[in-house]
Parts: structure tokens; C-alpha cells; sequence
């Protein structure tokens, strides 16, 4: 199965990187990955959620509706897309590093006999979104 994987070490503790990245009505000011395109749906285990994402900038957004699989508070956020042929999970995981430092782990999965045509061609770019991402996540929360 394709994936991906990121991480970063944030100077902040988990409580405020996990505000930062469960308020995704905020994102627009700091994230240029992922983008809420409904804030009247805040992320709730077995609740789509209507986001888009951006792979590189300059790209056009993708739109997307996942169900979100998992909330554990301060620890880890999960959400499953699928369209026939190809099914996505993003996991986002929060680990304390000690009182005023968090690891931030972003996971990608990819499944479904269309990821191995689709792969080849979203999987350099993806990666750069997902490390944006974790890149952006710290500055913000660390500078805020």
C-alpha cells in the first residue's frame, strides 16, 4: 500500500499544536496544504468534514468530503476518503516530547487498484504538502 510520512519536533506543548491543527476554520492563516471549505463542520468522529488540498502552490484545489475515523484529544486525528477505486487516510498523531516540546507525525495512505495508477503522479508532489504542512504547523504555533 503507498504511503507517506512526515514529522516534526514543535517548541510548544501538545495542547496548543493540537488547537492549531483541530481548528481548521484557522488553517487559512497558516496552512497551505489543506483548506476547510465548511467551518460549520468541525472535525467529529463519524462526521464528513468538506476540505480541499493543495499539493503545490499554484495548484488548483482538490475538493474532498472524508469521514472523520478518530479523535483522541491531544493525541491523534484520523479521516478516511474514498472515491471507487481509491481509498485515502490521513492520520495526524501528536506525541510529547516533554512539557514544552510535541512531535507532530502526518501518515498518508493510499489503497485501492487506482492508487498504483495515480501514485506515479501525486506522490513527490503529496509528500511536499505533507511536509508544508508540518513546516507551517510549527511556525505558527511556535511564533503565535
Amino acid at each position: 500500500m503507498p504511503s507517506l510520512y512526515t514529522e516534526i519536533e514543535i517548541d510548544a506543548p501538545k495542547p496548543k499544536v493540537w488547537q492549531a491543527l483541530v481548528q481548521k476554520d484557522q488553517w487559512m492563516y497558516w496552512n497551505t496544504f489543506l483548506y476547510d471549505c465548511d467551518a460549520s463542520r468541525p472535525f467529529k468522529q463519524g462526521q464528513e468534514v468538506l476540505l480541499s488540498l493543495r499539493r503545490i502552490p499554484g495548484e488548483e484545489e482538490t475538493e474532498f468530503e472524508p469521514l472523520v475515523t478518530l479523535i483522541q484529544p491531544e493525541v491523534c486525528l484520523k479521516w478516511f476518503s474514498a472515491i471507487p477505486g481509491l481509498q485515502n487516510e490521513h492520520v495526524f498523531e501528536l506525541q510529547e516530547i516533554d512539557r514544552e516540546r510535541t512531535k507532530y507525525i502526518h501518515r498518508e495512505a493510499f489503497s485501492g487498484w487506482l492508487a498504483r495508477i495515480f501514485w506515479p503522479f501525486i506522490r513527490a508532489d503529496e509528500q511536499q504538502g505533507l511536509r508544508r504542512m508540518a513546516r507551517e504547523l510549527k511556525q505558527y504555533v511556535e511564533y503565535r
